[in-house]
């Protein structure tokens, strides 16, 4: 069974920045996404980040130069790297790992992160 844990949320001043982990337990095999969304209050869930296996990045057009992600495939982690945060990126952070092979949709809890102004 596979199981995505987020980490690194929490209370931050406009301007700082967080980084965010997922951990990924369980067997993977094959071709995958994995990345960060985000759903704010009243709002519809969003991309954040994307990363593939190859390492091909999908950054929105609203976040580039604010946010970075990375994988780490040795400990099986994917971070979210988030600086200059301004209130509107209050919400809560999903991780996700999608199977291009099984067809499979992980998601992981969420973890909160709020940017005070």
């Amino acid at each position: 069974q596979v199981q995505l844990v987020e980490s690194g949320g929490g209370l931050v001043q406009a301007g700082g920045s967080l980084r965010l982990s997922c951990a990924v337990s369980g067997s993977i095999s094959g071709i995958h996404h994995m990345g960060w969304y985000r759903q704010a209050p009243g709002k519809e869930r969003e991309l954040v980040a994307g990363i593939d296996g190859g390492g091909r990045q999908n950054i929105a057009d609203a976040l580039k130069g604010r946010v970075t992600i990375s994988r780490d495939a040795a400990k099986n982690t994917v971070d979210l790297q988030m600086n200059s945060l301004k209130s509107e990126d209050t919400a809560v952070y999903y991780c996700r790992l999608y199977s291009w092979n099984t067809g499979k949709d992980y998601w992981g809890q969420g973890t909160q992160v709020t940017v005070s102004s």
